[in-house]
């Protein structure tokens, strides 16, 4: 495995990203379309008091795993495209595999998902767009597809500038938002919204809280960004602070734009406000530019978040190929440096899971819970590598007992936050992860076949059976309607 990546120009990309370049990867990473969704999403499964619960439990949570990705980027430099290798290190190269899949599928589907959301957007204007589900909205979409993998295609390091650039102006009418609405506080609507159970039959607190959860992971994935590009890092330290500097910030930002919201509406009306759910509310306050000022910012983020989403897939295809635990043919590079197979294959991929929208009932709320879903995996598997790293202490010789300690308790943490949001997410989206996971194995196969090396040991034969019997299961299921798309 290499650090740099030559350019046309001959040189290289290793050690070109700074502290602010890296953290704005992570926020841009994490603010696309879900921040835009947030009030209904929210209004539908809770009032204030539970939403303050729920964003307590994500953050700390959260925070858990960011602390994971800065302390494993400290106590193994040498380990890049951090999801992947850290899975691959800590419990072998068959557990690699499945969390660098995962991952890229993750990616994958939630790039799908901002397509939809934008053209969904767009049918607030323009009603042939439908819900983001016409044929109008998929040929668009595939257009917007096939241009952005030109301007990726061009070299990674001009698109992680743009992405920096477009992090500033999608943050702009976020902000704005959170203060107009603030301003416009109604102190009879924020009380009657604290349990929202005058309303109707949201279930107790814990079902409010739980039914939040994938939507909270949804929002904050991204959070592991500067690890993926820790490769390009000016200074390896630079990949732990950005990611908690990344992280604060956007907790900050989608706790209040939550909170805002159940400021000036009822929680039935906020729930009942087409997605994405910020425009309407904003217009409901300020008036028709409304309107447009926020689809606009809509537009401006997603399309940022999807660029740096595409970047991270394409890297997470192309480290696994330069390790030898993909096949070769994805670890070739064009004359600009980009992971021109990898991105091919990934841009493909998004063409056809586009082609979901028009056989999945509600495909923005399906495509988001998949792809939350799918990028469990490899978080718990970082989590879990942290954990056992603390407990044995490997990598831990030159540092007090302390520190040991107090990083094994944030490891622990984090491994039952994630297994919490698995048990959250339900057994449909487990399965239909394996459906995803079961088929991929013979890349790894395929991989292990061009090295002439050994397939499978006991324990990995364990997880691969496990993941083919949740594959099987997942398909009867799905022809059977019992898992209804």
């Amino acid at each position: 495995m290499t650090n740099s990546v030559e350019t046309k120009e001959g040189a290289t990309l290793s050690g070109k990203m700074s502290l602010p370049t890296l953290t704005a990867m992570v926020i841009g990473s994490m603010i696309g379309a879900g921040v835009f969704s947030l009030p209904a999403r929210f209004g539908v499964a809770t009032g204030i008091l539970g939403s303050l619960i729920a964003w307590t439990i994500a953050g700390a949570g959260m925070l858990m795993l960011a602390f994971v990705f800065q302390n494993l980027a400290i106590r193994k430099p040498d380990l890049d495209s951090g999801v992947f290798i850290y899975a691959k290190a800590g419990f072998g190269d068959y557990a690699g595999f499945n969390s660098a899949i995962g991952y890229w599928a993750s990616a994958v589907v939630g790039n799908t998902f901002y397509w939809v959301f934008i053209t969904a957007t767009i049918g607030a204007f323009f009603p042939a767009f439908g819900d983001g589900d016409t044929v109008l909205a998929a040929a668009v979409s595939s257009v917007a597809i096939w241009f952005f993998h030109y301007l990726i295609a061009r070299g990674v390091r001009d698109a992680a500038i743009i992405n920096r650039i477009v992090t500033i102006f999608k943050v702009v009418p976020i902000l704005v938002f959170i203060v107009v609405l603030f301003v416009a506080f109604d102190a009879g609507v924020f009380a009657d919204n604290w349990t929202a159970y005058g309303y109707g039959d949201l279930g107790n607190l814990n079902e409010q809280v739980r039914n939040t959860m994938i939507i909270t992971t949804f929002v904050f994935l991204g959070i592991e960004g500067a690890s993926v590009y820790s490769r390009y890092a000016k200074n390896r330290k630079d990949v732990g602070k950005a990611t908690i500097l990344g992280f604060l910030s956007v907790l900050a930002i989608f706790s209040l734009v939550t909170l805002s919201s159940y400021s000036v509406a009822s929680q039935p009306d906020i729930a009942a406000t087409r997605q994405p759910s910020m425009v309407g509310l904003f217009a409901s306050v300020v008036g028709g530019w409304g309107e447009i000022f926020i689809s606009v910012g809509v537009i401006v983020s997603v399309l940022g978040a999807y660029l740096a989403w595409t970047l991270m897939a394409a890297e997470v295809m192309f480290i696994p190929a330069r390790s030898e635990d993909f096949p070769a043919f994805l670890a070739k590079e064009d004359h600009n440096g980009t992971p021109i197979t990898a991105l091919v294959v990934t841009s493909l991929a998004v063409q056809g899971v586009l082609a979901l929208t028009f056989v999945v009932s509600d495909s923005l709320n399906f495509l988001l819970d998949l792809c939350t879903s799918l990028a469990l995996i490899p978080y718990f598997l970082a989590a879990a590598y942290a954990l056992k790293l603390g407990l044995t202490g490997e990598s831990y010789e030159d540092v007090s007992n302390g520190v040991r300690r107090r990083e094994t308790i944030i490891a622990g943490v984090a491994v039952a936050y994630t297994m919490f949001l698995v048990d959250a997410a339900g057994l449909q989206f487990l399965l239909l992860s394996t459906v995803v996971l079961a088929p991929a194995t013979i890349l790894y196969v395929k991989a292990r076949s061009e090295r002439d090396r050994r397939l499978f040991t006991p324990a990995e034969l364990c997880l691969l059976a496990a993941i083919l019997v949740g594959g099987a299961f997942g398909v009867f299921a799905l022809a059977t309607g019992r898992i209804v798309l």
